[in-house]
């Protein structure tokens, strides 16, 4: 136990306004009585004050503590998530965090693609034009600039499909020329480049959040942090200004410790469960996720239909009449894919409530169901782009015999990939604007004007952080797919991101109350970390698969005239020295990887042996710990017992 301090019986003086005091809640009484005279006389006398006395390391300390924490001044919104957090618990100030992290690797994303690609054509230039402006070609023709006028409402629709004149721009592959003037940039290799490097720094940074975040889940699962004891003594911050920020701290407190008495009630009432209730409530978990399949099952047929493999709604002749509808049918699939992303988790939400896990596993069964509909949703369009690009993986087909895809249908297939993740990036876009538009501002008008149990039904609304992490790795998971195709594309996202942010925290600080569950925050800083990563692993998948399999459109991009896309690295190694390219071709070897692999091992059993010892001397001073404690309890009960006995004596 530590040796508590306390003050005199004297009034005490009022705080400074510097520092803010204990609040009441934590506050305990006086338990011990003032220092005698005698202890105070025999105290030594205090050093002169100066840098050479005891105060002066402790000044360059505070001076030293400001300096390493300006840093964080800088930090973006620190001050949000802070009131966020104070007032609507540590789960929800997850979310903004992480939509902060990622508007941070949009923003590196876009810095890359911005550097390697484009701004060297605009540097070194010429702008290229479009490939085959009337000309009959084996592959084409591909002309994707209208002729003639166009009037708006073709403006419009070009603008939000990604056609047009927006089609022949940096925004898309098909823009970027095979040679910049000179030739000694090589456009292709730096696009290449850019992709990888892109890739490998979300990867780098989401493997770092997600090991903090399991350190942070690892000490609050082994029981070292979820004491009360600590939350009440060891938790509050004795540095904080002024009443606001004291007023949030506390609030952060008071969520913490609702967090851990809801999970101590969840475990009570399951050691409390028969076996016959647990056979009831297994049977209801095995029906629940039948239900769950079949509606996923009919979301992803009903993507599987608005794609519209065989051309069908896209050539009925109102449909081509008619620009609305032109401009409704190329949306279908990003409709259909946003209508079972918004009507189906707040389903999964019910479904998950029923099925009787407590409130942490309650989250991770709903964000894995969410991310399986929103991810699978994603491959179901993939697939149906495949399927139409390459024939159904048939380049024997009659389609595909001459390039190698579908040339007749998707001259320029890259283009097509970028419009395709364009037109959703937008549309997620254009439904998070609409979401508190039309749906909470008009909820949140009729609970004040409606009285009664329906006023208070209407009027909260509560942050579903698990959907809106989930709408935040959707959107990263299209920059991801779409990078390779759209250039641009995380430019575009990290706009968004911004957008998103402050509408979100408009619609959560005037529309929404706090949780009146909440969860706890480490298992979220590592679960949705967690989830990234699947979204990065999933989305790897088809991108690598058109660099090293499909061939490059013959009309279009930086890699036309290649048999792959790869082929461009082999291809410019082979203009670099002799000494320099035997060194990059050994690299790609066996001789180079058997080795590597074999290190690895090495290092890889290595560090799991040392992992296990480390583990293993751990629980031994756990085992100390709790002996030293139990020995402790049997002195205290020795010592109460004796001085029992003399009192009778």
């Amino acid at each position: 136990m530590p040796l508590i301090l306390c003050a005199s019986k004297q009034k005490p003086p009022s705080p400074s306004p510097v520092f803010s005091p204990l609040p009441s809640i934590f506050a305990s009484p006086c338990l011990c009585s003032p220092l005698p005279r005698k202890l105070q006389a025999g105290r030594p006398a205090r050093p002169a004050s100066g840098i050479r006395g005891s105060e002066g390391p402790l000044r360059l300390g505070r001076a030293w503590a400001r300096l390493a924490g300006a840093p964080k001044i800088l930090v973006p919104w620190r001050t949000t998530l802070t009131r966020i957090g104070g007032q609507y618990g540590a789960g929800t100030e997850s979310y903004f965090t992480l939509l902060r992290f990622l508007l941070g690797l949009n923003i590196l994303g876009a810095l890359f693609q911005g550097a390697l690609t484009l701004l060297p054509l605009l540097l070194l230039g010429p702008i290229p034009g479009p490939p085959s402006q009337g000309v009959h070609q084996p592959c084409g023709p591909y002309d994707p600039l209208p002729q003639g006028l166009v009037d708006y409402p073709t403006l419009l629709i070009n603008l939000l499909s990604g056609e047009g004149h927006l089609e022949w721009s940096p925004l898309f592959y098909g823009f970027y020329p095979a040679q910049l003037s000179g030739g000694t940039f090589r456009l292709p290799v730096a696009y290449l480049l850019s992709t990888f490097v892109s890739g490998l720094l979300c990867l780098l940074l989401i493997l770092h959040r997600s090991v903090s975040g399991l350190k942070q889940t690892l000490l609050s699962e082994s029981g070292a942090l979820t004491s009360y004891s600590h939350r009440i003594f060891s938790a509050w911050d004795f540095g904080l200004r002024g009443a606001g920020p004291v007023e949030l701290r506390r609030r952060a407190l008071r969520y913490e410790l609702q967090v851990e008495l809801e999970e101590a009630s969840e475990r009570k009432r399951a050691e409390a469960r028969t076996r016959a209730q647990w056979a009831g409530l297994w049977a209801t978990r095995i029906l629940l996720n039948l239900l769950v399949l079949a509606m996923l099952g009919a979301a992803f047929y009903g993507i599987y239909w608005a794609v519209d493999p065989n051309k069908v709604l896209q050539n009925v002749p109102v449909v081509l009449e008619t620009p609305v509808l032109r401009l409704l049918v190329a949306y279908l699939p990003s409709i259909f894919i946003s209508a079972a992303n918004l009507l189906l988790p707040p389903v999964f939400g019910l479904i998950t409530g029923l099925e009787g896990y407590p409130r942490s596993r309650q989250l991770q069964l709903l964000l894995l169901r969410t991310v399986f509909l929103r991810l699978a949703s994603l491959v179901v369009l993939l697939a149906s782009l495949w399927n139409e690009i390459t024939c159904g993986g048939k380049p024997e087909a009659e389609a595909c015999a001459t390039c190698g895809y579908n040339s007749a249908e998707r001259p320029c297939w890259e283009t097509r990939v970028g419009q395709e993740m364009y037109k959703l990036l937008l549309f997620d876009l254009l439904t998070a604007l609409a979401i508190p538009l039309l749906v909470q501002f008009p909820r949140k008008l009729l609970g004040t004007v409606c009285c009664g149990r329906l006023g208070r039904l209407l009027g909260t609304m509560e942050f579903q952080v698990p959907e809106e992490v989930l709408g935040l790795v959707y959107g990263q998971t299209l920059v991801w797919i779409g990078a390779f195709y759209c250039p641009l594309l995380a430019g575009l996202n990290a706009i968004k991101f911004l957008i998103i942010f402050y509408l979100k925290r408009f619609s959560l600080f005037f529309f929404c109350s706090p949780a009146s569950r909440t969860f706890r925050a480490s298992a979220a800083n590592f679960f949705f970390p967690l989830v990234l990563l699947l979204g990065l692993a999933i989305s790897a998948v088809p991108v690598l698969y058109g660099i090293f399999v499909i061939p490059p459109s013959k009309l279009c991009g930086p890699f036309r005239g290649q048999v792959t896309i790869w082929a461009a690295v082999p291809h410019a190694i082979q203009g670099l020295p002799r000494t320099a390219r035997d060194f990059l071709f050994f690299l790609g070897t066996l001789s180079f990887a058997v080795p590597l692999m074999l290190v690895s091992s090495v290092l890889m059993v290595y560090t799991l042996t040392l992992a296990s010892s480390y583990g293993r001397q751990v629980s031994k001073l756990k085992g100390h710990i709790k002996m030293e404690s139990k020995s402790k309890v049997l002195l205290a009960q020795r010592i109460v017992a004796l001085s029992g006995e003399e009192r009778d004596l």
